[in-house]
């Protein structure tokens, strides 16, 4: 069963600009009623990684929110982790991609440089114009 929540619950953000390309994804793909879904993965020594995918059902123990018309499907233990993002969309040199910002999120680990990358959960930037696969 679905907790359906507003904007401002649980403290997630999603960017005007953000909403406009997830629904702007959705009409291309002929899913206007599907959600965006974010969720944590493990992943490896660098520590959990974000992840976006479009999502046709809720399923069990996922919390909804609605932002800017857009819905956003997040599992009970991937919410314990990013309780306070913002979700963005960046354009750059190379084309635009979702951003997420975690001010929870704890910087580095014990395995050098690939702790800073942009897929690490406190600056996770997907460089693409859809939501990358679910893990």
């Amino acid at each position: 069963m679905s907790a359906t929540a507003t904007e401002q619950a649980q403290g997630i953000t999603l960017s005007e600009r953000a909403a406009q390309e997830v629904l702007t994804i959705l009409k291309d793909q002929g899913l206007e009623g599907a959600a965006l879904r974010l969720y944590v993965a493990g992943g490896g020594c660098s520590g959990l990684q974000y992840g976006m995918t479009i999502a046709e059902e809720v399923e069990d123990g996922d919390q909804e929110f609605l932002q800017h018309e857009v819905r956003i499907l997040i599992d009970q233990a991937s919410l314990r982790y990013v309780s306070g993002s913002s979700i963005d969309w960046v354009d750059g040199p190379e084309g635009g991609g979702f951003r997420i910002d975690n001010p929870n999120s704890v910087r580095g680990s014990g395995c050098g440089p690939s702790s800073g990358s942009d897929d690490s959960p406190d600056g996770a930037a997907y460089g693409c114009s859809g939501c990358p696969s679910r893990g």
